[in-house]
């Protein structure tokens, strides 16, 4: 009798990561400001541009630690912004002033510090107030809630309000539309419909 064993030796195990403390999670924050408050943020930044080319125009602002240029990670094409680390907050203020609405390969760079980001923590834009206040702008002529929805999608949104002009069945969607179409042709009259009056 045989016995298949299954090999398991190129089976990529993950990496076991111990729980952080609160004491390696406030040291770990601290280090990453103290970097952030040496970085810069460079929008507005070539989609062709290296680390290199952009080194050798942050130079003269002070030492760089390291430049990072980001990603896309579905399509692997430039963001468009990078951020620059300098060894001292001093060189971060020389290259704001020297260097913010300089161009580079022909763009208008925007160079501003480097903002923390805090884990967790993900603000919304504008201010929406409570849950019995006015939420959010204006959207047309319903006032508070609802309003005018059109041009934001098709889906129904479950809270009232103008869809766009869509109506939907029973079951919350939209019924299918049809293919546009051109209209038909007016119809040729005979010569015998054409009158000479």
């Amino acid at each position: 009798m045989s016995e298949v064993v299954e090999d398991s030796s190129n089976i990529a195990a993950k990496p076991f990561r111990a729980v952080e403390t609160e004491e390696e999670r406030a040291e770990r924050l601290a280090k990453q400001e103290e970097i952030d408050q040496r970085s810069v943020y460079v929008g507005n930044v070539d989609y062709q541009s290296t680390p290199e080319q952009l080194e050798s125009f942050f130079n003269s602002s002070g030492t760089i630690e390291r430049i990072t240029i980001l990603f896309d990670k579905f399509s692997g094409l430039p963001k468009g912004y990078a951020y620059v680390e300098f060894d001292t907050k001093e060189s971060v203020n020389t290259a704001i002033e020297e260097l913010h609405g300089k161009e580079f390969r022909g763009r208008e760079l925007r160079v501003t510090p480097k903002r923390t980001n805090l884990p967790g923590f993900k603000p919304r834009g504008g201010f929406r107030g409570g849950r019995a206040g006015f939420r959010g702008g204006f959207r047309g002529g319903r006032g508070f809630r609802g309003g005018f929805r059109g041009g934001r999608g098709n889906g129904y949104r479950g809270r009232g309000g103008f869809n766009g002009g869509a109506e939907t069945s029973e079951n919350g969607q939209q019924p299918p539309v049809p293919p546009a179409t051109a209209p038909a042709p007016a119809p040729v009259p005979s010569t015998s419909e054409i009158s000479t009056e």
